[in-house]
C-alpha cells in the first residue's frame, strides 16, 4: 500500500474529479486488499491487481448515476431530429470523468463496428458519425434509400445487442 499508493491515487484521480470519491475509492481498494490477504488468497501482481480493482470501483462510481432516456426531448435538435451519436457522448471538456466514459464508449463502439458488415458499417458511419442524410449516402453509393435504412436497421440492432453490457456498465438500466 506503501508502494502504491500515491500511484493508485494519481490514477484514480485522473478519472475522478471529485478528490474525496477518489480518496473513497482508494480506501475502498485498500479494504479488498486487506480482506484478500485475510481470507489467504494469493495475488501474484498486487500492484496490478490493485489497479484493477480501483478501474472497477471507478467504473462503479458511474454506475451509481442514474441514467436518463435518449427519448428526452433535450436529446433532439432543433428541429426534432435526433441527435447525432458525436452529440450523445460526454464531451471531454467536461472533466476527466467524461473523457473515461467517452474513451471506454468509443473503444468499445469501435470494436463493436468492425464486427459488422461492410455495407452495414458503411452506412451507419456516415448517416451516425459523418452526418449525411440517407439521401446523400443513397446519391453517393447508388444504393436505394429503403436499401440503406434496412442496413442501418441490422447495424443498430448488432449494435444495441453488443453495447449493452457497456451501457448497463455505466448505469442507464
Amino acid at each position: 500500500m506503501e508502494k502504491d499508493g500515491s500511484r493508485l491515487l494519481s490514477y484514480i484521480r485522473n478519472h475522478v474529479v471529485d478528490r474525496s470519491t477518489a480518496e473513497d475509492i482508494l480506501q475502498e481498494v485498500f479494504c479488498e486488499l486487506i480482506e484478500t490477504y485475510r481470507l489467504m488468497k494469493p495475488i501474484e501482481q498486487v500492484s496490478a491487481w490493485m489497479f484493477r480493482v480501483a478501474k472497477n470501483r471507478i467504473i462503479d462510481a458511474f454506475r451509481k448515476r442514474k441514467g436518463e432516456s435518449l427519448n428526452d426531448e433535450r436529446y433532439r435538435s432543433e428541429e426534432g431530429e435526433p441527435l447525432l451519436l458525436e452529440d450523445l457522448l460526454p464531451s471531454p471538456e467536461e472533466g476527466p470523468d467524461a473523457t473515461f466514459v467517452r474513451g471506454v464508449l468509443l473503444e468499445e463502439l469501435d470494436e463493436a463496428l468492425d464486427e459488422l458488415p461492410e455495407a452495414q458499417r458503411a452506412v451507419f458511419i456516415a448517416h451516425e458519425i459523418d452526418g449525411l442524410s440517407f439521401k446523400e449516402i443513397a446519391a453517393e453509393t447508388n444504393v436505394g434509400v429503403n436499401t440503406l435504412l434496412s442496413r442501418k436497421r441490422y447495424a443498430v440492432l448488432h449494435l444495441r445487442k453488443r453495447l449493452h453490457s457497456i451501457y448497463q456498465e455505466f448505469g442507464k438500466k
